[in-house]
């Protein structure tokens, strides 16, 4: 059995109608009071999931200003069990985008390397890990079969910071989800463990995410990037109200 089956049956819910919406405080904030303000913004806009740095007190810190469940980023894996015993309920391997601008880079052999070691420490947690937008789609795809065979419970899909768009309004933000939209088509037709569809995404792009075959969508910037709590209160709820349920791969707006 997956242990993503050990999620909250609310997230499991969630997953199975294509429509959990997670928000990302980033995986290099450490700051104890944004982290808190994407928290409380993220329970009162609707959100399902906060995703937090690898920090055990940025865990109880997330849960006990949010009630909602927790998930942590890292790319080293010994970081995992102190937030697991913080309570925190999946682990991530990736949201990369903050190395991206000092050069780092992941390949396909260290995230399946990172996923072995994640699952030997932590085998019972629900993990899903990001495959890196570096990477050719065809690698992409392969790297996230590759990582299911692994133990990856979710695969989850990147490349809003390699997006350039240059257009305007609508077409522009369409542009800028293009690549995670177009790994999130791809994986999600070649593994059999929901697909989290993240980074570049909007509320216009979300109903795009969900065609394409994503079971869920994470959102960062958009959210973490503001310094008003009411703003970004906002910006989940429309995002929310963005994604809709899916019933029998039927879409039906809620």
């Amino acid at each position: 059995m997956s242990t993503v089956m050990l999620l909250p049956h609310s997230l499991n819910t969630a997953l199975s109608e294509q429509r959990l919406l997670k928000v990302i405080a980033g995986l290099a904030n450490f700051d104890a009071t944004a982290v808190a303000m994407v928290a409380r913004a993220a329970a009162a806009g609707g959100a399902d999931l906060i995703d937090v740095a690898c920090s055990p007190a940025l865990v109880r810190l997330a849960a006990a200003q949010s009630g909602l469940p927790i998930c942590v980023s890292a790319v080293d894996p010994e970081l995992f069990p102190a937030a697991v015993a913080a309570g925190a309920t999946m682990l991530e391997i990736g949201n990369y985008d903050s190395f991206y601008p000092l050069g780092r880079v992941f390949g396909a052999v260290e995230v399946l390397e990172l996923t072995l070691r994640t699952k030997a420490l932590a085998a019972d947690i629900p993990l899903s890990v990001t495959v890196p937008h570096t990477l050719p789609l065809d690698q992409q795809e392969q790297l996230a079969i590759d990582l299911v065979a692994a133990g990856a419970d979710l695969i989850q899909t990147e490349g809003g910071s390699s997006a350039r768009p240059y257009s305007a309004g609508v077409q522009g933000l369409i542009e800028k989800a293009a690549p995670t939209l177009a790994a999130a088509h791809v994986i999600s037709r070649a593994v059999r463990v929901p697909v989290l569809c993240a980074s570049g995404l909007s509320a216009v792009t979300l109903p795009l995410a969900q065609a394409a075959g994503a079971a869920g969508v994470g959102v960062g910037s958009a959210v973490n990037r503001l310094n008003d709590e009411i703003a970004m209160v906002a910006v989940v709820r429309g995002l929310r109200e963005a994604l809709v349920a899916t019933v029998a791969g039927t879409i039906i707006a809620k």
